[in-house]
């Protein structure tokens, strides 16, 4: 069985290097995969996410997570886990640390700044915008350019991919950021969850293959930094490749989140019920908690701040375990799940999300603002879509130069291609905070003079 190389796994390699970059060599007070999280939180569109919707959208309370904190907090939990899964890879492959010069923190550092872009590509209005997008090259007035794209180019606008929308953020060149952020591979590696193209689509029931990683206008930098990082190849023909391994442990910092935090924004807003919400934590927790210490505690906020940081601690531990368990087959592109679907807390996780799902993501007030949310995207694409395929085409109106005189300079539309159009304009479009998206909405249909 042939299994990844750490060490190429772990590359300090970026855009545009002609010498290797070695660990040895690396400034140890600004690391290589330190400055990944640096060149991140730094960036415009990672700080777009404070106006993003993670579950109640457009939601007013401070509680509540915005598409920025979630990430955050993905990050933290993604540094946990990736230090206590170098400290024990590093005692199982000692030559990392002794020839190479790893260190524990190295793991943590990627893992971290993958976690920390984790949702750097979606779009506004939560996943509702991906679908509100691909809906309208799908069933809308942009299927009118279906025959004009190949199936792949035209697969990666009807279902628009946040996780390839992030890849084209953080590696797409323009003129002053040639590279984009220049990312080390490593990082890049571990923020790819689907290392595939469009189509075919779900060819396995492979976690790899449930959805896709880049668009077509990235196929050529993915492939790259793939062999790079010595990824195993999965299907040659259409570019698909295993995980990088400490993908695996970004998805479950981000799996454990979701599942707990949503949970407790539901407890927060009132759309669970108290008592009903803590019995299915404490299931959860009931061999770590401190019940003299639980009882004590007088509020909703501060029982719930109790258990759930109890559930995250338990579930960081359960996933660095599975992960060293199975280190041989994820190397070998052979696990084919991600870390909790066989957690031992799996039923109770289950339970949780269920919850979430009826009471949360599917409350009156989300769904009502997700319908807000498609109409706005819609009406977007519907003039932004047109005027793409007018520059392509040469025939432009009145109006279409009116709006291209409105949008910002990295919004590069030509007449060379038309796919790479449409897809510049969803770039755009994605990059809009939820505020911005519905007040340009307005704008374009004539109700903000």
């Amino acid at each position: 069985m042939q299994l990844m190389n750490w060490e190429q796994l772990l590359s300090l390699k970026r855009f545009g290097d002609v010498n290797k970059r070695l660990r040895q060599e690396q400034d140890e007070t600004r690391l290589g995969f330190e400055v990944d999280y640096d060149r991140i939180i730094f960036s415009s569109e990672f700080r777009s996410l404070q106006d993003k919707t993670q579950v109640v959208p457009l939601s007013q309370t401070d509680f509540v997570h915005t598409r920025l904190t979630h990430s955050l907090e993905v990050s933290v939990v993604g540094r946990s886990l990736g230090r206590q899964v170098g400290r024990l890879l590093l005692e199982k492959h000692p030559h990392l640390q002794k020839i190479h010069g790893y260190q524990i923190n190295d793991f943590g550092a990627i893992v971290a700044a993958a976690a920390l872009a984790h949702d750097i590509g979606n779009p506004p209005f939560g996943h509702s915008g991906e679908k509100a997008i691909g809906a309208y090259f799908k069933e809308g007035e942009g299927k009118e350019f279906e025959g004009q794209l190949t199936k792949k180019q035209y697969k990666d606008l009807c279902d628009f991919e946040g996780n390839a929308n992030g890849f084209k953020i953080l590696t797409e060149s323009r003129v002053g950021r040639e590279g984009g952020l220049r990312l080390s591979y490593a990082t890049l590696g571990a923020f790819m969850k689907y290392p595939k193209a469009s189509l075919p689509k779900k060819p396995t029931t492979h976690i790899a293959d449930k959805k896709y990683g880049f668009f077509q206008s990235e196929e050529e930098t993915f492939k790259a930094i793939a062999e790079e990082l010595g990824l195993e190849v999965r299907d040659k023909a259409n570019n698909a490749y295993a995980r990088h391994p400490l993908a695996y442990l970004v998805e479950a910092a981000d799996d454990i989140c979701y599942t707990i935090i949503d949970f407790e924004d539901g407890i927060n807003l009132g759309l669970i019920e108290e008592d009903y919400a803590l019995e299915y934590l404490i299931k959860l927790v009931k061999n770590t908690i401190n019940t003299e210490k639980y009882n004590a505690l007088k509020t909703t906020e501060d029982r719930v701040s109790y258990l759930r940081a109890l559930a995250i601690g338990t579930l960081i531990d359960e996933a660095v375990s599975i992960f060293m368990k199975n280190e041989e087959q994820i190397l070998a592109g052979k696990f084919e799940t991600g870390l909790l679907d066989v957690s031992s807390y799996k039923a109770q996780i289950s339970d949780i999300i269920d919850i979430s799902i009826k009471k949360v993501y599917q409350s009156a007030e989300v769904v009502h603002k997700e319908i807000a949310g498609y109409k706005v995207l819609e009406g977007i694409l519907s003039v932004l879509g047109k005027v793409a395929s007018n520059v392509y085409s040469g025939h432009l109106t009145s109006y279409d130069k009116l709006i291209l005189k409105t949008l910002p300079e990295t919004v590069n539309l030509s007449n060379n291609a038309l796919y790479d159009n449409l897809i510049a304009v969803c770039l755009y479009v994605s990059k809009l905070s939820d505020s911005n998206a519905m007040l340009l909405y307005h704008r374009f249909n004539g109700n903000s003079i």
